[in-house]
């Protein structure tokens, strides 16, 4: 028995050394789909965690192995969240502001990590009670990798599907958008980088490889001919869109003296470009950090004034002590109001607030909850109608598809972006991308810190701002009534790939 022991105690220690750099080695590959804006390794970096699905484990094995990819991909794409710290211009001592930027990245790191790990451990239930093969390996996990992620976009914390990663760097990709949202950009590079692993599971089988090749070429040609849909946009549709770049940082902009110069940047700018031929002009999300009123605030005396309308980012009060993050027209003849939809947990509500209220509001800037806005809401503005996106909206295409299919003719979108560095601010450039693509409509981007921006519906920039610098611009965008197969019919294809799926499911039992 001794000799038996001091025979198998080097196989368990290289066993472990093994499943080591096997963890390792699924951190890293992570990590490299979440070096953005580096789209191509998005097609090679989820092939490791596959390459684990296809051998099979435990439950416990695969939720590990999934958990160390997803920590490096979403650890990688959000590392921006650290720069929440310094907080001490709120009053949170040095170590608190650290402590909470830590928590932030933490825990939206781990969120994020769960989509990979709900799909790994169904991987391995599927794997014991049915007879997939390769093929049907595939396509299930393609298939319950985008319906897991559709139910996490409709949570709270949602920023980082794989289809960031293309965006807006492979427009060819993007264009995808179009047929069934931006899950059907994740469902190609999940699907791609299943039959990668395939091959390497099978000593790296050609024709698996191959197979890999094709399906992405595939992918990448039916984006092309998306792409090479000519705009024919009619110069009666054309608007000319003012767009205000105030860059007044928050530490800044929430204190008297930030509020008044916060009023002469926009007031003085919006005079500015109405007198240089802007049709309107857009502010960015909370451009005026007050509580609005229409009746009393200057900006409704300088638009009677002047006669441009004036979309303006503001907190709009309803009749408790509750508040809306909004953008409002201020027009002679026009009072449209778009509430934000997805607002920030801890940023601008408080979650669970009869439960963790008292304990959170230590820690949060808030001194009032914020309501989010309803769905169906209509921004009826002077010059047609818009779908609106305000900051955390941008990263729920959703949100923009039911405004489009309610007649929406083009996309304003209004964020705040301070205090995070330019990757963040090229992230949400990249989420506002793929709305426009996938709606087909132009979209005017207007932010505080950067970067605004200017989109046409096939995702070419056709100007963008300087970070961290007050600018303004006049660009001409245009009305459009065209809808995609995504504005009619919405995200069909996941549950189209579920219900084949479950079919496929059944009949590997029988």
């Amino acid at each position: 028995m001794m000799a038996i022991s001091h025979l198998t105690e080097p196989l368990i220690s290289k066993a472990k050394s093994a499943d080591k750099l096997e963890y390792l080695g699924l951190l890293v590959s992570g990590i490299l789909m979440g070096l953005w804006p580096a789209w191509p390794l998005a097609w090679v970096a989820l092939a490791p965690l596959w390459y684990v699905i296809h051998r099979g484990g435990s439950l416990r094995r695969s939720a590990f192995c999934a958990l160390m990819w997803g920590v490096g991909y979403h650890g990688a794409m959000l590392e921006w969240v650290l720069h929440l710290h310094p907080l001490m211009w709120l009053g949170v001592p040095w170590l608190g502001s650290i402590a909470i930027a830590l928590f932030a990245y933490t825990f939206v790191t781990l969120w994020g990590a769960g989509i990979a790990v709900m799909w790994a451990v169904g991987m391995a239930v599927l794997r014991q009670i049915a007879s997939l093969g390769n093929l049907g390996r595939v396509f299930v996990g393609t298939a319950l990798w985008c319906g897991i992620e559709a139910l996490w976009s409709i949570g709270p914390l949602y920023w980082t599907s794989l289809a960031i990663t293309q965006s807006p760097s492979n427009l060819v990709i993007v264009h995808l958008a179009r047929l069934s949202g931006h899950l059907t950009i994740t469902a190609a590079i999940v699907a791609v980088n299943g039959v990668l692993a395939v091959s390497a599971v099978r000593s790296y089988s050609r024709r698996w490889l191959m197979a890999a090749v094709g399906l992405f070429a595939i992918a990448h040609l039916i984006g092309w001919g998306l792409y090479q849909q000519p705009l024919q946009d009619q110069p009666a549709a054309a608007l000319n869109i003012g767009i205000i770049q105030g860059n007044i940082p928050s530490r800044e902009k929430l204190t008297y003296r930030g509020v008044r110069q916060a009023e002469d940047v926009y007031r003085n700018n919006y005079r500015q470009l109405a007198q240089d031929g802007a049709d309107a002009v857009l502010t960015p999300e909370g451009a005026i950090p007050t509580r609005w009123n229409r009746e009393t605030s200057i900006f409704s005396q300088v638009v009677r004034e002047v006669g441009v309308p004036l979309w303006l980012g503001t907190f709009v009060p309803t009749d408790n002590a509750h508040i809306y993050q909004s953008l409002v027209e201020v027009a002679p003849n026009s009072a449209a109001q778009y509430n934000k939809i997805k607002l920030v947990p801890l940023g601008e509500y408080i979650p669970l607030q009869s439960v963790l209220g008292d304990l959170i509001s230590r820690l949060s800037p808030i001194s009032t909850d914020m309501l989010p806005g309803q769905l169906s809401q209509r921004f009826d503005s002077a010059l047609g109608q818009a779908a609106v996106g305000i900051c955390y909206d941008s990263a729920y295409d959703w949100i923009f598809r039911r405004q489009v299919a309610q007649g929406g003719e083009f996309i304003l979108t209004a964020s705040n972006n301070d205090p995070y560095p330019l990757r963040m601010m090229a992230q949400h450039h990249g989420q506002d991308v793929i709305q426009s693509i996938s709606t087909d409509r132009w979209a005017a981007r207007s932010t505080n810190t950067g970067l605004s921006a200017v989109v046409d519906p096939h995702g070419h920039t056709r100007w963008m701002s300087a970070p961290l610098t007050v600018d303004t611009h006049i660009a001409t965008i245009y009305r459009r009534d065209t809808q995609t197969l995504f504005v009619k019919r919405g995200a069909w294809l996941v549950p189209v790939l579920l219900m084949l799926s479950g079919v496929w499911v059944v009949r590997s039992r029988d």
